[in-house]
C-alpha cells in the first residue's frame, strides 16, 4: 500500500525516531511501555522507531511527548523556546469526523467523574449551549392553574 511517502523528504522522521529513541533510553522505558503511557497502540512506537510510521501529529504527538517526559518541540526539532507551528498540532483524524483534541480532552476529564457530578455537569453544559432541537421548539409556559374551592 503506497502512503504517499515516495515524494516527502524522510530525514526528518529519521531524526524525529533518533529523538524518540534518545528518550527512550534516558528514561530507561521500552517503546511498547511508552506507547502504552501515551494511550496509543502498543507496537505504534516500534513501528515509529522502524521507519514504518511517520511521526505522529495532533492529540498523538502530545501524548508521546508527555510519556517520554520531553516537549512537543524537542521532538519535532525545535529549539525549545520556539513556537511549535500549527501544522504539528492539527489532528490526523480531524477530516475523519473524529474527536478533536479539546473535544478528547473534555470526554476523558467527563469520564473520570462519578455519576452525581456527571448529571450535574451536563445539567449546566445544556443550560449553556441548549442542543439545536430545543432552540428551534418554543418554550413550553405552564397553564396557570385554577383555584380549586372545594
Amino acid at each position: 500500500m503506497d502512503d504517499g511517502k515516495g515524494d516527502m523528504d524522510l530525514s526528518g522522521d529519521t531524526e524525529f525516531a533518533d529523538r524518540v529513541q534518545g528518550r527512550l533510553d534516558r528514561l530507561g522505558q521500552s517503546a511498547e511501555h511508552a506507547a502504552r503511557a501515551a494511550g496509543l497502540p502498543a507496537d505504534f512506537i516500534r513501528r515509529l522507531l522502524d521507519g514504518k510510521l511517520p511521526p505522529p501529529r495532533g492529540q498523538r504527538l502530545v501524548k508521546l511527548a508527555e510519556a517520554l517526559a520531553t516537549s512537543v518541540s524537542y521532538l519535532v526539532g525545535l529549539d525549545p523556546d520556539t513556537l511549535v507551528p500549527t501544522e504539528y498540532l492539527e489532528e490526523e483524524q480531524g477530516s475523519l469526523g473524529l474527536l478533536a483534541g479539546d473535544e478528547d480532552a473534555l470526554l476523558r476529564a467527563y469520564r473520570r467523574l462519578d455519576f452525581s457530578l456527571r448529571a450535574a455537569l451536563l445539567q449546566v453544559v445544556l443550560k449553556m449551549a441548549p442542543e439545536p432541537e430545543t432552540l428551534e421548539k418554543k418554550p413550553r409556559q405552564s397553564a396557570p392553574r385554577a383555584a380549586s374551592n372545594g
